[in-house]
């Protein structure tokens, strides 16, 4: 089979002709549909992020398709509440490497079934932007309806789900992004007003705004900041990541001031210590998309040949919601 594979440590990802894979106990084997690409992956190809496995390894966190294999049972279940997908069954998982390719072997208990209605590229597309976003929202910052809510990099991958959970939820929202064509990809997903991140000062807008309650940041860097400095009092803080590539140094006094929150969220960590609260998002997330409440954007599909082409998309921030390679 084809993949975008890290042979060694430091090497260029790179399209390598692999052995078919096997799944080991526990694992399905999935004939991959589509992948999503995430920021994350460039940070794996860098070595810095957090959960980067060790080379080699096959790039892609995110992974629809059909169950063409399964392994033998594993002796203790990791969760006896989950039965194993059947083979011919279309799932989405989150595997966080492995799904670049036209094949690969995965947890089985990390596997979503999908509704006929949802497509391999949207599926693709759906359960890391739309489970941080909604896990973020809902379980950590317990945004209430009436509440204003500030999304950076708005037009983003996660962002821009953060605007569509947002609205559903009952938020006033203020979307924050580069230029007048992405903010108007975030007016079209519920955004009730705009800044532009290139042009205005987005603390002082927010504040002729009346302020706000929370922040979701994928951004980091200055906008962080800015943002920081707009919160009303008892205002939630949301860390998502650190697009601008710098990581901002909070002085601990000033969230006494006005009784500020900042909370980290990795959603893929509570895969390891409370995947219930990622099952439950799931399940709301997949209801609403049945209901038709919440539709993936997909700036771009591109076959497996051209997946370096789409990580330069998103290390440029040429793309819009998500990035997503299909096998072919």
């Amino acid at each position: 089979m084809r993949a975008f594979h890290i042979d060694s440590p430091g090497a260029a990802p790179a399209i390598r002709d692999l052995p078919a894979p096997v799944p080991a106990p526990g694992e399905l084997c999935l004939r991959i549909g589509a992948c999503g690409l995430n920021f994350a992956d460039l940070l794996m190809i860098s070595g810095d992020y957090q959960d980067t496995p060790p080379a080699p390894f096959t790039l892609g966190m995110e992974v629809a398709g059909t169950v063409e294999a399964l392994g033998a049972p594993l002796d203790t279940p990791r969760d006896t509440d989950t039965p194993r997908p059947a083979i011919g069954s279309r799932v989405a998982v989150f595997a966080g490497q492995g799904g670049l390719a036209e094949q690969g072997c995965f947890p089985a208990d990390r596997a979503v079934l999908l509704p006929d209605s949802m497509s391999d590229i949207d599926a693709a597309a759906f359960q890391i932007a739309y489970g941080t976003s909604h896990v973020a929202l809902d379980h950590k910052a317990r945004l209430q309806p009436g509440e204003t809510l500030l999304v950076l990099g708005a037009a983003g991958g996660v962002g821009l789900t953060a605007v569509e959970i947002g609205k559903l939820m009952g938020a006033r929202v203020i979307a924050c992004a580069r230029g007048a064509d992405k903010l108007e990809i975030a007016r079209q997903a519920g955004a009730d007003h705009l800044i532009d991140a290139r042009t205005d000062d987005i603390r002082a807008a927010c504040k002729d705004l009346g302020g706000v309650d929370v922040v979701y940041d994928p951004v980091g860097g200055d906008q962080f900041d800015a943002a920081f400095r707009a919160c009303n009092p008892e205002g939630r803080i949301l860390t998502i990541g650190f697009a601008s590539g710098t990581v901002p140094l909070i002085k601990a006094n000033h969230l006494l001031v006005k009784n500020l929150s900042v909370m980290g969220l990795y959603w893929g960590g509570y895969l390891k210590f409370r995947p219930s609260v990622v099952t439950g998002s799931m399940a709301q997330l997949l209801r609403w998309y049945e209901a038709g409440r919440i539709k993936p954007h997909v700036s771009h599909v591109l076959p497996l040949d051209r997946a370096a082409e789409g990580l330069d998309l998103l290390r440029q921030r040429k793309s819009t919601g998500k990035v997503v390679v299909t096998p072919r």
